[in-house]
């Protein structure tokens, strides 16, 4: 099947005449339960326009490898990027961070900061994705170093957010790669669960987030993803709860549509516990006739793929309407939070900067007709 004939996919017409339209688009919005908003109760309308935070969109700097980081501040300055979420090693790599010179030289991590400063660009999140609980200990050690390594260089660029996976042990203390479980039954798999969290998760991250609270970094943004022990809302609070409120979100909805997740009660639900410390802004589109034949665990990164797949990753309006996405932005001002919104691109047709920058002319756009600004 043509990916770009599927019943999901959508033609640069039909976006470009969604997001043009946007007023006409979401005139009435629904909630998850399906009622409009203007059917809602006086206690349950959302705030207005007045009162709710411009929560600044910023890019996550992976999607431009091939640039020098003075390249890529000028790239965000002509698109109007207000922040940024920087790599600082593990699967994002540090391609525009020395991280190594900015904690040996003070004065090198102010003139490095104050580059995106000069630009009106927040560095806003550092990120360090990796697996510090793999059942390889030099990985499970270099990562784990990555992580401390960033705190650190939180504390002294004032960066209070960073960004990662939980990572994934193996399933007993002989295993030597990692085991992603997701079922109990057969009841082994149940007790290699119960291992991965008691020996390895929890003890891990209670010393990681003692780490950086020591250091004064109270968000710990962990992606919820697969392949990972926290991969849904229910796996994060499982571990915010084992380990403290240092481990928060960071609500990359593209991994939570497949897994058929509302976005909007998701933002609701861990924004009311204070939850959400990031939020990557990245679609995910599916491909109804082999969703069909085939479910959600048939997911293709690859442009060559697509023809067999289930559901990919795909820029921002690119999965889900301008509509949803204004619901999205909406709710996560609704529960007040306080990070940014950071343009992740892992689309496989409109890769780099072509991705990046659809993705922020929806986001500017919704943002601008939630708040009634231009």
């Amino acid at each position: 099947m043509d990916p770009k004939s599927a019943p999901h996919s959508r033609s640069r017409r039909d976006f470009l005449a969604t997001t043009s339209l946007l007023a006409a688009a979401v005139a009435a919005p629904k909630t998850a339960s399906g009622l409009t908003r203007d059917a809602l109760s006086d206690a349950d309308q959302p705030a207005s326009a007045g009162t709710l935070r411009k929560i600044p969109i910023g890019v996550f700097d992976p999607a431009l490898p091939n640039l020098s980081t003075d390249e890529m501040i000028d790239k965000f300055a002509s698109w109007g990027v207000e922040a940024v979420e920087i790599g600082t090693g593990g699967y994002p790599n540090s391609t525009h961070c020395p991280v190594k010179d900015l904690l040996d030289d003070p004065a090198k991590a102010r003139a490095w900061k104050k580059k995106f400063e000069d630009r009106n660009i927040q560095v806003a999140t550092l990120s360090c994705h990796g697996n510090p609980v793999s059942p390889d200990p030099k990985i499970a050690e270099r990562d784990a170093e990555t992580f401390r390594r960033t705190v650190l260089l939180a504390e002294r660029l004032g960066v209070s957010v960073i960004v990662g996976f939980s990572g994934c042990p193996g399933g007993g203390p002989t295993e030597t790669v990692p085991n992603w479980i997701t079922y109990r039954w057969p009841t082994e798999y149940g007790q290699m669960l119960d291992w991965q969290w008691k020996e390895r998760v929890i003890p891990y991250w209670k010393q990681a987030a003692k780490f950086a609270r020591d250091h004064g970094i109270h968000k710990i943004a962990l992606e919820m993803h697969p392949n990972f022990v926290v991969y849904n809302p229910k796996t994060l609070l499982r571990l915010r709860e084992a380990v403290g409120e240092e481990i928060g979100a960071n609500c990359d909805l593209s991994h939570l549509f497949w897994q058929q997740c509302d976005a909007v009660e998701v933002i609701r639900m861990l924004g009311k516990q204070g939850a959400i410390f990031h939020a990557h802004m990245k679609d995910t589109t599916f491909y109804k006739n082999n969703l069909d034949r085939y479910g959600v665990l048939n997911f293709a990164f690859e442009k060559s793929d697509l023809s067999g797949a289930s559901e990919t990753f795909r820029a921002v309006g690119y999965g889900h309407s301008a509509g949803t996405w204004k619901e999205i932005m909406l709710a996560y001002m609704e529960v007040g939070y306080q990070g940014i919104f950071s343009v992740e691109n892992e689309d496989p047709i409109l890769s780099g900067e072509v991705g990046v920058e659809r993705a922020l002319y929806v986001l500017k756009n919704v943002r601008n007709e939630i708040l009634g600004t231009t």
